[in-house]
């Protein structure tokens, strides 16, 4: 399969910032594919970077210090319905399933994050959704 997604366009992720080494981890997955890491604070950050440029992804931690990552894709959903997310969660019971499932979370990722099942997630959701094999 040959990436849709043009050499020109920017592929741009949004990330909840860290205060661990969670901003470098996926810039190791993003730089060799060339797509851009941006990361937000708190659900205000999302919407402000959200309005101001073409964002493919989301990834949202549940356990964000800065805010409730499920406050944060409703938040989003407000007014971007259609940014596909993904939730990061270090217990992701069936409640919080359910929840995510009812905002139309593309994929719930256990803590701590396994690397490879990441990249499996951001393939099948960037096939989908844009027809492209970048995570490939």
């Amino acid at each position: 399969m040959v990436s849709n997604l043009s050499k020109l366009e920017e592929v741009n992720v949004l990330a909840s910032d860290a205060s661990w080494a969670w901003p470098e981890a996926l810039r190791c997955i993003f730089r060799p594919r060339g797509v851009n890491l941006l990361v937000a604070e708190n659900a205000t950050d999302f919407v402000n970077i959200i309005e101001r440029r073409r964002i493919h992804t989301t990834i949202v931690d549940m356990d964000s210090e800065q805010s409730n990552g499920l406050a944060t894709i409703r938040i989003i959903r407000m007014d971007y319905p259609l940014v596909p997310c993904l939730l990061l969660a270090s217990s992701a019971g069936k409640s919080l399933l359910g929840k995510a499932l009812r905002l139309d979370v593309f994929s719930v990722i256990d803590k701590p994050v396994d690397m490879h099942i990441l990249r499996q997630q951001l393939n099948r959701l960037f096939i989908k959704k844009y027809d492209s094999d970048i995570f490939r």
